[in-house]
């Protein structure tokens, strides 16, 4: 149940959380794309079986894959893809938090 709550309450509150605080003028939008940011969980259709409990996503589907981390890590440096790159690395976190948690 732990897992379950910190899983996604880091893909949920925290970037909430996030998005008040830091765009406070336009925080609504900001959760948007922070919320649009879960479509990289797009890459589990590949997978067979396509949920596995007990498997950690990183660096197993290819949008979770370390080079796509770079890239997301990458986005921050643009004004432009800037939001979305901090959505994709929060989205992540939430990932890495739960393979910690197994």
């Amino acid at each position: 149940m732990l897992r379950f709550c910190v899983h996604y309450g880091l893909h949920f509150v925290f970037p909430l959380l996030i998005a008040l605080y830091f765009y406070r003028k336009k925080w609504k939008m900001v959760y948007l794309i922070f919320l649009a940011a879960m479509l990289i969980d797009l890459d589990h259709l590949l997978a067979r079986p396509i949920f596995d409990p007990n498997r950690c996503s990183i660096n197993f589907h290819p949008l979770h894959s370390y080079y796509a981390i770079a890239v997301y890590a990458g986005m921050l440096f643009f004004t432009k893809t800037r939001i979305l790159g901090l959505g994709l690395l929060i989205h992540i976190l939430a990932d890495i938090a739960d393979c910690w948690m197994m």
